[in-house]
């Protein structure tokens, strides 16, 4: 009996008898169930089904029944109830977009075929063939069911059974219905979802490789731009890299610049936070402590010491034991002891500025210094070369019971060793050895100071007992060990330390051999310098800051053709280059070796060579410097060579640059010379009158008396005629000049007369 209800209840009452005793229980199989799990049919179950019998009609294949593999049964919806889980959840949350995407496009084909349903049935009611549902009740079946295949979901239904009857249902109507529901659903997801549209829904979301990856860039163009650039084109360019601004993003940026050194940029990014009101920051304490770690690996104490004060200023920014850290260090590094030791009674005293702090809270920042702090006080021991700093270090630690650590040790060596007191050095590492293993650096500071006792074969054996503990040498302990060699003449066995410096070196090859060329030239020992050098190419090339230190050995130690090799290789390196890539392994003359060459010069009087080396200078975009050269160019003029004052002169007037007084003068007294009176005029008429008062009468007498040997009485006499007449009224300069040189005239003509007169009373 249950079976055959089942039945005419899925299938209709003429299909019972084909499924007769078929069903002797009903089996539920479902995704919500267990597959062992079955539901018999219950007298519960009967009455529920007797109880919606009712409503068969409006319930045939709708919620209510469910199939589920080959068995079949009968179930409310509200037992069924699917809930969905969080993960669920937020898969449907991110798939959103392309819901909205593909609900847009079937609400549109459904738009589009309501409309030509629409078209459809007007044109059927034109016709007259469904004009009244209601009269038109017996038609053939063969008539509609043309009709229906022609004019396929306009609205006609054929109804089940016999007979032929036609059920005309306004299925148009309920599927407007259903699209208007749909509708009016998505105008309440878009009104709910209404701050997501626009730019903030439709840009994909962004991954933390991309977002680090926009904060890079932004570090580059920041480190690239103007350091002067205006306030708004700044702003632009921080609104341009696309990126939230957090305590993260910028604690980044201030990183990244302060490892390229472009501390002047971290200010100004600092700067710009502040002037930001839209900008909440949450950790700004974290922030200014990325700017002070930046300022201090920049070697910036002073503007380090402002943003420490005005971390004080707020109570979200006041120095935590960080903070206190990084500014202690960078003081400590540049020696500046009264400001550390401000720092430290700052940490432990209460803040001066009162801050209304939240009542559950207690706010107390005091703090006591840890070794950190006190190893930065050591630092600014060794700049100051303060013992007694360092004995105080010691003294606080042992009041707190805290056992100094190894760096503590090799600080305090490092101080003892710039106060010089040596045998203190090697008291503290005796001391060290007994509480703890001897690290790199304080075998540095031993063979330091075994060097400076000239101690050659200890600091040796120093090194050899650090190996042989097993303890890895840093590349500067090598050095120094290979520079101690070198100072005592033992260049060889320094060239075999550069094995262990290559495992273990950060710095350029090159850097290392300057290093101990100028450890041989300190000594005195030109040759071993001489020999390191000509080693250093098999291994790599020297660069400018090499061969300008071999140069000035060889003209200190009056090697001075040996020099002029050196020099003219140089000149020659910038004579074969003919591309840009030519020139990048080359190494061209600056300015510090043409100014070498030219006091060698100067100073052995080889005005040949001077004038070649002062050519090429100006050549290469050197231009004139008065304080370095104005003496060499006196002193060749004073020899007879002119060619370096007349190059000066040009090089002067193409720069626009105005002449120095004492060249003026020099070339003055050139043209009277040559008795060209009109240009030497003009080297004094074309001088600036803001500039005219160092020539006065007092001058010019001054030079008409050092001159008096060189410049005749014809000359000056064909000077007062040319000045008279090109001299104007308000030429000071030459009003000068004439009254000088007449002065001149009348005292040398007096003692012209009165030399006749004592030599006939003779």
């Amino acid at each position: 009996m249950v079976a055959i209800i089942l039945t005419e209840a899925l299938f209709g009452a003429s299909s019972c008898t084909d499924f007769n005793g078929v069903f002797g229980s009903i089996y539920l199989r479902c995704p919500c169930f267990s597959s062992r799990s079955s539901l018999s049919v219950t007298p519960i179950l009967v009455n529920s089904l007797e109880k919606k019998r009712v409503n068969k009609k409006k319930r045939i294949m709708g919620s209510g029944i469910v199939s589920c593999g080959l068995d079949y049964g009968i179930i409310d919806t509200e037992d069924l109830e699917f809930k969905p889980s969080f993960y669920e959840y937020l898969k449907a949350m991110e798939s959103v977009k392309e819901k909205k995407q593909r609900d847009s496009v079937s609400r549109k084909k459904s738009e589009e075929k309501d409309n030509l349903d629409s078209v459809k049935r007007k044109k059927v009611e034109e016709k007259g063939k469904f004009g009244n549902y209601e009269k038109d009740k017996c038609v053939k079946s063969s008539d509609f069911v043309k009709v229906n295949e022609k004019y396929e979901g306009v609205g006609v239904v054929k109804e089940k059974g016999s007979g032929g009857k036609l059920e005309f249902r306004k299925v148009k109507n309920q599927k407007e219905l259903s699209i208007s529901k749909e509708r009016h659903v998505d105008e309440m997801e878009r009104e709910a979802f209404k701050s997501m549209d626009g730019d903030a829904y439709d840009k994909p979301r962004v991954t933390k490789a991309e977002m680090e990856e926009r904060i890079q860039k932004l570090a580059k163009c920041l480190n690239g731009a103007d350091i002067d650039m205006p306030e708004w084109m700044f702003s632009q360019m921080m609104r341009s890299a696309q990126i939230k601004f957090s305590d993260h993003s910028i604690v980044r940026v201030i990183q990244i610049l302060g490892r390229l050194g472009n501390w002047r940029r971290v200010l100004q990014v600092i700067e710009w936070l502040r002037s930001r009101e839209r900008f909440k920051s949450h950790k700004l304490r974290y922030v200014y402590t990325a700017a002070l770690d930046a300022l201090g690996k920049a070697r910036r104490p002073v503007e380090a010491l402002n943003l420490f004060h005005a971390m004080q200023e707020h109570i979200s920014s006041y120095p935590d034991i960080v903070a206190y850290r990084c500014i202690a260090v960078t003081l400590g590094q540049a020696g500046h002891m009264k400001e550390l030791f401000d720092v430290i009674d700052t940490m432990r005293s209460p803040p001066k500025k009162k801050f209304m702090a939240n009542i559950i809270e207690k706010f107390d920042p005091r703090l006591e210094p840890d070794v950190v702090v006190y190893n930065a006080v050591l630092n600014a021991c060794v700049c100051r070369k303060s013992w007694e700093g360092a004995f105080w270090v010691l003294q606080q630690l042992k009041l707190r019971d805290q056992q100094p650590s190894i760096t503590t040790y090799g600080l305090v060596m490092e101080v003892m060793l710039e106060c010089g007191k040596y045998n203190l050095v090697h008291d503290f590492f005796k001391k060290m050895q007994k509480s703890c293993v001897p690290n790199a650096l304080t075998y540095k500071v031993l063979v330091n100071t075994l060097w400076k006792e000239g101690k050659t074969d200890e600091a040796l054996m120093a090194v050899e007992d650090m190996e042989g503990r097993g303890i890895v040498g840093t590349a500067s302990l090598y050095y120094d060990l290979a520079r101690c060699l070198c100072n005592a003449g033992r260049c060889e066995e320094a060239l075999m330390q550069m094995g262990k410096i290559c495992k273990v070196a950060t710095k350029p090859l090159v850097v290392t051999y300057t290093g101990l060329i100028q450890a041989c030239l300190d000594s005195g020992d030109i040759q071993s310098g001489a020999y390191i050098f000509n080693h250093m190419h098999q291994f790599c090339s020297p660069n400018l800051i090499t061969y300008n230190v071999m140069l000035k050995a060889y003209l200190d130690n009056g090697m001075f053709e040996e020099a002029k090799e050196m020099f003219y290789k140089l000149l020659d390196n910038g004579n074969s280059v003919s591309s840009k890539l030519d020139g990048k392994d080359k190494v061209f003359p600056d300015v510090y070796t043409f100014n070498l060459m030219l006091d060698a010069c100067a100073a052995g009087k080889k005005w040949d060579d001077l004038k070649f080396a002062y050519s090429h200078m100006l050549k290469y975009g050197y231009h004139f410097n008065a304080k370095r050269h104005i003496q060499i160019i006196l002193d060749s003029c004073r020899a007879g060579k002119v060619e370096l004052l007349e190059a000066s002169w040009k090089d002067l007037a193409r720069a626009d640059r105005v002449p120095p007084v004492p060249l003026v003068k020099e070339m003055f007294r050139v043209q009277l010379e040559r008795g060209n009176i009109a240009a030497a005029l003009a080297c004094v008429t074309d001088y600036p009158s803001a500039e005219s008062q160092a020539f006065s009468v007092k001058f010019w007498m001054k030079f008409f008396v050092e001159n008096s040997d060189r410049l005749s009485d014809g000359t000056l006499f064909s000077l007062l005629q040319e000045v008279n007449r090109v001299a104007k009224n308000d030429s000071r300069i030459l009003n000068n000049l004439m009254a000088s040189c007449k002065e001149f005239l009348r005292t040398r003509s007096t003692k012209l007369d009165r030399v006749p007169s004592e030599t006939a009373l003779v």
